[in-house]
């Protein structure tokens, strides 16, 4: 899989939805019901601040954006996600962070370090 097959557009249209629950268990005899509506981002925020042992009653729908995202995620393809969100943030933070120094005035740096 390439780099331009595995984005995902984290700012496409979204719904958190949740599970009734009786004793922290799925009602599957019910329909979810909407808790957010936004982007895939926010609901990916919102999923992750609720309780770890609540989890499981929650899902995001959205627009399927093959092969990553389906139209229904369930809990663990929401962490799988939550995580390629969080590394990507990390890498473009990082190469925005590289971009600001030249290489040539890290090399001249080091070089006269060394050599003091």
């Amino acid at each position: 899989m390439s780099s331009a097959d595995s984005k995902v557009n984290f700012g496409a249209k979204a719904n958190l939805r949740k599970w009734p629950s009786l004793e922290n268990q799925r009602r599957e005899d019910r329909p979810t019901y909407l808790v957010l509506e936004g982007t895939l981002d926010q609901c990916i925020s919102a999923f992750m601040e609720k309780p770890q042992a609540t989890r499981h009653l929650y899902q995001i729908h959205t627009s399927p954006q093959p092969p990553l995202v389906t139209e229904i995620l369930s809990p663990e393809h929401i962490l799988e996600l939550s995580r390629l969100r969080e590394f990507l943030r990390i890498r473009a933070a990082q190469g925005t962070f590289l971009r600001s120094f030249p290489l040539k005035v890290m090399r001249s740096e080091s070089v006269s370090a060394h050599d003091a």
